[in-house]
């Protein structure tokens, strides 16, 4: 076994490409089509919560989630204006999470989620397993939020097509 001789050799040794052959020279094109991927499913993820909310129809165990998601912002988060911000979340879930599934406008988007994941831990904290109504499930979406703001659309997106990229 060869010890690394400097820095770069060390930070670059676990990102030679993949160990199995099959899946040589398909790094780069795989993991742009994944990220495409979660983007995509991330979105799907947030629609089906907007949607419900926008329609005003039942979503899993909750018979009307706009109400809960007024009861949420008036008697939790103990906010103003809790049925226009309750419309403001529906919104950025049902037709944020469009944008997401299209690529468009992603950064804003996913900052935005960010922010609505956050409220949302806080809301339902400290309790950590979803099952129990906990911050498990947001949690982890704040973070993927917080990556797609920093990542950005990608380029199997409509800002890509957009810039040039594809």
């Amino acid at each position: 076994m060869q010890l690394p001789t400097s820095n770069h050799d060390i930070r670059t040794r676990g990102h030679s490409g993949p160990r199995l052959p099959f899946l040589a020279g398909s790094h780069p094109r795989a993991a742009t089509l994944a990220y495409a991927l979660l983007r995509a499913a991330f979105g799907v993820i947030l629609i089906t919560h907007g949607l419900p909310k926008l329609l005003r129809t039942s979503h899993g165990s909750m018979a009307d989630p706009m109400a809960g998601s007024i009861n949420l912002i008036e008697n939790v988060l103990h906010l103003p204006a809790a049925p226009a911000l309750a419309m403001c979340v529906a919104l950025l879930e049902g037709v944020g999470g469009a944008l997401l599934v299209l690529g468009l406008g992603t950064r804003l988007v996913a900052a935005l989620v960010a922010v609505q994941m956050l409220a949302i831990c806080y809301a339902l904290g400290p309790a950590w397993p979803w099952i129990d109504r906990g911050i498990e499930y947001p949690f982890l979406m704040l973070f993927l939020a917080v990556f797609m703001t920093f990542s950005g659309s990608g380029r199997w997106s409509l800002d890509g097509a957009i810039a040039g990229e594809s």
